[in-house]
């Protein structure tokens, strides 16, 4: 079946029909610098690997580029730099290095293409001065206001098309500030002045640094073009500063498309409630990573739809670390490929496929992906199960998953560990080849006591893994 998305722009599920299925085009908004990235972060950032995963798997690798931001410049970077008394850059250095590391753990590949706000600071001031010479932006006026340049939102008739909200609720939503250089209520900053101890750079308007909406414009004009197929994000996002850049891009570019597809993810709750520092119930990527392995993480992130609200709790992540021992339990079966009859795998793989498909509904491939291993477990063909085998590793790789060492995963252990379980089991296999039931016996209850299970292969060998 062909891709279907919900697009929040148009508010139903589309087919997807990119703009050139040779150069299909996707930008995330990505992370602010000034802090470790927290679960409800790691949620969009995982929602949109898989989509990515499954465009290449569609469109083919070479022909899918992916874009998401760093955002390096932010008045929250400067107030986390102050109270933390270090150097901006040197803040940023590292929570970006600390993001890498978080996404990584996640299983997130890595987009085609990963713009720093420094580093685009003149596209900003050039698509700035569009909208200026175009009447959809001004300067304010005043000694007290000089320096900042504003987004005229009267300007654009099309302004609220993605959020839907009235005028009223746009201004309240926005939280705006009040100010006298603003011409209206709703007007928002396109650059402003900054202080001597914050970043800023020369422009025509003085000494200042962007607004935050115009460094994705900028971004997304350089590395994927004026108009482009997804652009995506959370929900907190969709306003202002979707609204916003659609204002921009639209009127800069005059008048056309700027993105076909806007799509997501839903919120993230802890224990059905907001997730909040001062709740103490605020997670970030690294704490969670304490609890458990970053694979069950993902899949427990992957286990509700993306658009719906996600409640994590421990018994999500225990659920999801059990699904996983289960999954690769199966791949440690005996298997032949050699006698794999064609197109067998990818048929088998094809409920996984159309799940995905069918606006990324990973709750129901993974239902699909606990099939093929009950169909795995209940067949005696060695060719068939070395095919089921390969649509379950397919199907997981689409989402981020199963992309380990099964005996790996399912042991859990460190070097020396492993070493003491093996001795055990050579010494086990002695006691047996010398008729020593009982002793045999005593060292697989010990084991077992650990919570290593043994697993005696029809060739002779012993396998192992750690019970969860």
């Amino acid at each position: 079946m062909p891709l279907v998305l919900y697009n929040s722009a148009t508010r139903r599920k589309e087919p997807f029909e990119p703009i050139d299925p040779q150069r299909v085009r996707m930008y995330v908004c990505g992370p602010t610098v000034y802090d470790r990235a927290h679960i409800g972060n790691g949620r969009a950032f995982v929602v949109f690997d898989v989509l990515y995963r499954l465009l290449r798997d569609i469109y083919g690798r070479d022909h899918v580029r992916y874009v998401r931001n760093i955002t390096d410049v932010e008045d929250k970077i400067n107030a986390a730099a102050r109270a933390n008394g270090e150097p901006i850059a040197a803040l940023t250095a590292r929570t970006a290095a600390a993001f890498h590391d978080d996404m990584a753990a996640l299983g997130v590949l890595p987009p085609d293409v990963e713009p720093r706000a420094t580093d685009h600071i003149a596209q900003m001031i050039a698509m700035i001065e569009r909208l200026i010479a175009s009447g959809h932006a001004y300067v304010a006026n005043g000694n007290e206001e000089a320096g900042h340049v504003l987004f005229a939102v009267a300007s654009d008739p099309g302004y609220g098309r993605l959020s839907g909200r009235s005028r009223d609720e746009m201004i309240a939503g926005a939280r705006v500030e009040v100010a006298p250089y603003k011409r209206d209520p709703a007007d928002f900053v396109l650059w402003k002045p900054s202080e001597p101890d914050v970043p800023g750079w020369d422009s025509p308007w003085g000494r200042g640094r962007p607004g935050w909406h115009i460094e994705c414009s900028a971004m997304s004009e350089a590395h994927l073009g004026e108009s482009f197929d997804i652009h995506g994000g959370g929900l907190d996002l969709i306003f202002p500063h979707h609204e916003n850049e659609i204002a921009q891009s639209v009127c800069a570019h005059q008048g056309r498309p700027f993105v076909r597809y806007w799509v997501h993810n839903g919120f993230l709750s802890i224990d059905a409630a907001k997730m909040s520092k001062s709740l103490g119930n605020f997670f970030t990527v690294r704490e969670l990573l304490d609890e458990g392995p970053g694979e069950a993480i993902r899949l427990a992130l992957l286990s509700a739809h993306y658009r719906d609200p996600l409640d994590w709790t421990s018994e999500r992540l225990r659920r999801a670390r059990q699904t996983l021992d289960r999954f690769y339990r199966a791949l440690t079966l005996s298997r032949d490929p050699v006698f794999e009859r064609f197109g067998e795998a990818d048929e088998a793989l094809r409920p996984v496929k159309e799940a995905l498909e069918d606006d990324l509904n990973t709750p129901l491939a993974v239902t699909r992906l606990h099939e093929l291993v009950g169909a795995i477990n209940r067949t005696s063909s060695d060719a068939v199960r070395s095919a089921l085998q390969r649509a379950l590793e397919e199907g997981g790789r689409l989402m981020g998953l199963l992309e380990q060492d099964p005996l790996a995963w399912l042991r859990g252990s460190s070097e020396a560990d492993e070493r003491r379980i093996e001795e055990q089991i050579a010494l086990r296999a002695a006691a047996r080849g010398q008729r020593h039931f009982a002793e045999a016996d005593k060292i697989r209850a010990a084991l077992a006591a650990d919570g290593i299970l043994l697993e005696d292969k029809p060739d002779g060998t012993t396998t192992w893994w750690r019970k969860d």
